[in-house]
């Protein structure tokens, strides 16, 4: 008997679950689902071989369905959207490596372990399960006949009422709308790749003279730079924003007394809490790259990018220094990128702080060292993706003085100091106040190089790629991140006094918000370059 009850609670559970953690409350799982009904209906009228076939593979599928509801909860939480079943299987691969440079190999591989053991026993249990109650519905036959029409005339009774408790509905498809609704997105991921690959073949730009692109930012240096996590929430949120805004009005201050003034404002992002390299193409590109698909078919095209329209005028040598890459990076073609400075390429002898491989500071006096302060033939337009903001936040980078960076080494100290990343990630509190912290950090040490290593011909674009996941941003926070242009030449602004944008580091709470599709030809066309398209 009691076997049978667990049996009943788990099969039930596993039809009624939500894909959303805001989502598990007590009466989400008080409800009747149609599946199980018509399930009872059918084992009923088959033979006992066929039916024992069924409900083993009835009860495999709905493991199946209660592993994509288990991914989308994560995704959910952790990305702001649900698992796409087409596209997001390499993600996981990308999760297990944060988590090995969050948490150490051993705690890795041993969380691994623990996953698959639980995906195989849940199909297990649920198989065994659905076989259970399938043999019980034949050893009683009348009695299940009359409470199997029993429960469906609940159900279509609460349906038709639309009976509700604690707001939830009491009759429940759940599993069927789930897997119609996975089904849906399939076949939308699928047209989407068709009708996208059109989309990117029209480029405004895609056919404009070298000479007619940026005209106006002609021997300046220019410096795009994408700050990780760096979110509207950073600014705006109660327990982030106060340690954060102060930054950002010091950081003006100081930086207006250098002789370098800002305009800032929002883009909203094309993702949100990770996947940053689709924040990055969708500015860089002009194109809205929401998903792995859309990335892979912009980086086989010939689609102009903003940092290879600089490369394409022959006025700048182009490079990238991105200690967040490890591994081969084809992407150097797209982004028209001379020479890219990779995580081994620094000459970094420290520690890594969780997943960034070096502190941004460290990054930042090494671009300078080998890219900005050398003597060029040509002026130089950089592109750099910093890392001290990554998640879990800990530990996180301190300033020291620029002249005792050396190799990294003096950062081991404040390694071993800092908050355990385990330590953070099981607490949300914590994790939005090391948060804010990391983008202080961040901030500052951009800003300081500028002040320190930038001249009058100097131009930093920088903007963050994303918000941070919603544990730390809110369940309902917005797709939006900040972006500044700074430069001490009162022209290089001017060309964008017309955009409405705050004055300082700070974007105002009313500042203009775009798509982050919509930088890449308002910035060309503010420094005067001619449009001429290309069609698809």
């Amino acid at each position: 008997m009691t076997l049978t009850v667990l049996a009943t609670a788990l099969v039930v559970a596993a039809l009624v679950l939500p894909n959303n953690v805001v989502g598990l409350r007590p009466a989400k799982f008080t409800r009747i689902p149609a599946e199980a009904v018509i399930g009872a209906a059918v084992m009923l009228a088959l033979p006992r071989r066929p039916r024992v076939v069924l409900a083993a593979v009835s009860g495999a599928a709905l493991g199946a369905m209660t592993v994509l509801n288990l991914l989308d909860m994560g995704f959910n939480q952790y990305l702001g959207r649900g698992f796409n079943p087409v596209l997001d299987w390499s993600l996981l691969g990308d999760a297990q490596s944060y988590l090995e440079d969050s948490l150490g190999r051993t705690a890795t591989l041993a969380a691994t372990a623990g996953v698959i053991a639980l995906i195989l026993l849940l199909f297990v249990l649920l198989a065994l399960s659905t076989v259970r109650l399938s043999n019980l519905l034949a050893r009683h036959p009348g009695t299940a006949t009359r409470g199997t029409l029993t429960a469906g005339v609940v159900w279509i009774t609460c349906s038709s009422l639309g009976l509700q408790v604690s707001g939830v509905p009491i009759a429940s498809d759940r599993t069927a709308a789930a897997l119609k609704w996975q089904a849906r997105q399939v076949r939308n991921t699928l047209r989407d790749e068709a009708e996208f690959r059109k989309v990117a073949k029209v480029d405004a730009f895609g056919n404009t003279p070298g000479s007619q692109l940026v005209p106006d930012l002609r021997g300046k240096d220019m410096i795009f730079t994408f700050i990780e996590s760096y979110g509207r929430s950073a600014i705006e949120d109660p327990i982030m924003a106060p340690g954060v805004d102060k930054t950002l009005d010091e950081r003006t201050s100081a930086l207006a007394k250098a002789g370098y003034h800002a305009k800032s404002g929002w883009l909203t992002s094309a993702t949100y809490g990770g996947s940053s390299w689709l924040g990055h193409s969708t500015t860089l590109s002009g194109l809205w790259i929401n998903n792995q698909q859309r990335y892979r078919t912009v980086m086989a095209s010939d689609h102009l990018s903003l940092t290879k329209a600089f490369k394409k005028t022959g006025a700048w040598d182009t490079v990238g220094v991105m200690p967040g890459v490890q591994k081969g990076w084809p992407e150097q073609s797209f982004y028209g990128l001379d020479k890219v400075y990779n995580a081994f390429e620094l000459g970094y002898k420290g520690p890594k702080f969780s997943w960034s491989t070096m502190p941004d500071q460290y990054a930042l006096e090494q671009f300078q060292q080998r890219v900005h302060g050398r003597k060029h033939a040509k002026p130089m337009m950089s592109e750099l993706i910093l890392t001290s903001s990554h998640q879990p936040w800990a530990p996180i980078p301190k300033m020291v003085g620029w002249d005792q960076l050396g190799d990294g080494s003096i950062f081991k100290g404040i390694q071993a100091a800092g908050n355990k990343s385990e330590d953070v990630i099981a607490d949300t509190t914590k994790s939005r106040q090391e948060y804010g912290k990391s983008i202080q950090y961040s901030v500052t040490a951009l800003t300081q190089w500028l002040q320190r290593y930038g001249n009058d011909d100097t131009v930093l674009v920088f903007l963050g790629d994303h918000q941070p996941i919603a544990r730390v941003s809110g369940n309902h926070a917005s797709r939006d991140v900040p972006i500044s242009i700074v430069a001490k030449d009162p022209k290089v602004l001017d060309k964008v006094a017309d955009w409405g944008w705050t004055d300082g580091l700070r974007p105002a709470h009313n500042a203009p918000v775009w798509k982050m599709s919509a930088f890449r030809d308002r910035f060309l066309t503010a420094y005067g370059s001619t449009p001429h398209p290309k069609e698809g």
